[in-house]
């Protein structure tokens, strides 16, 4: 098990794939951590694949509260401490908003980045922070179904899978959870996506409740250049509903920048 000690504390990475594979680092959504990313690279052999589990997420420590600048510092470190170079940056949700303030705050370690299911405003304070509410009021357990009818497809929700998700979560650190829903209220990444100068690649899913494909193509329409898909059928987490065709998009974008 790898960990890299931040001021924060500690937060967990893996990496798998060859050395010499092209490395790509995975930035998780909101309430998930690195397994998120399980069923895409199953289809993806070849890449030099980085996970991390963001602040309050899976196996890091919370780190008390934090903006998305802090959160696309903490990728930054791993990626200096790994000795990477530049890599290509795939960020779901809140990870594509990491991804976007790293692309945007240190271009030299950022080569392409792909945008998933996310955008440079998600939400709004008023809605974040009835969120907030309900989670210290309840727990996260009580808004736990609500989630998963924002996630998922109706199709994937009748599948015995969803209770795994469903349990990834509930099980999410409270403090870790409602310090990034802060972190979100407050983030307003739309001056940065419009600087941004390298190939950018944004997803969207044509059933997301949390962030929907119309959203994902503005802030798409933002970057110059961006190259945007809707993956029909797919909810907030494309790659874990629809892998292969994730994957497919995916590997064409790689090996576009490889070249």
């Amino acid at each position: 098990m790898q960990v890299l000690i931040r001021p924060w504390g500690a937060m967990h990475y893996r990496i798998d794939g060859p050395a010499d594979g092209l490395p790509v680092l995975f930035a998780n959504s909101l309430g998930t951590d690195l397994r998120l990313w399980d069923p895409l690279l199953a289809e993806m052999p070849g890449i030099r694949a980085i996970r991390f589990d963001k602040r309050g997420h899976g196996l890091s420590d919370e780190g008390g509260a934090f903006r998305i600048e802090d959160l696309a510092d903490d990728a930054a470190a791993l990626i200096a401490h790994l000795g990477l170079g530049p890599v290509a940056l795939v960020g779901l949700s809140i990870g594509g908003m990491i991804a976007q303030s790293l692309a945007a705050r240190r271009p030299d370690l950022v080569r392409a980045a792909v945008l998933s299911n996310t955008a440079v405003r998600m939400g709004s304070a008023e809605s974040w922070a009835e969120r907030i509410a309900a989670i210290r009021a309840a727990g996260i357990g009580s808004i736990a179904d609500t989630i998963m009818q924002r996630w998922f497809a109706p199709g994937f929700r009748a599948r015995a899978e969803l209770a795994a998700w469903r349990n990834m979560v509930v099980r999410t650190s409270a403090g870790g959870y409602v310090a990034a829903c802060e972190a979100l209220a407050a983030a307003d990444l739309t001056e940065g996506a419009r600087a941004l100068r390298l190939p950018v690649l944004v997803i969207a899913g044509d059933r997301d409740g949390s962030s929907p494909a119309e959203l994902v193509g503005a802030t798409a329409a933002l970057i110059p250049g961006a190259g945007f898909h809707v993956i029909a059928d797919a909810g907030h987490l494309p790659c874990v509903e629809q892998p292969k065709v994730y994957a497919a998009i995916l590997k064409r974008f790689l090996q576009e920048i490889a070249r």
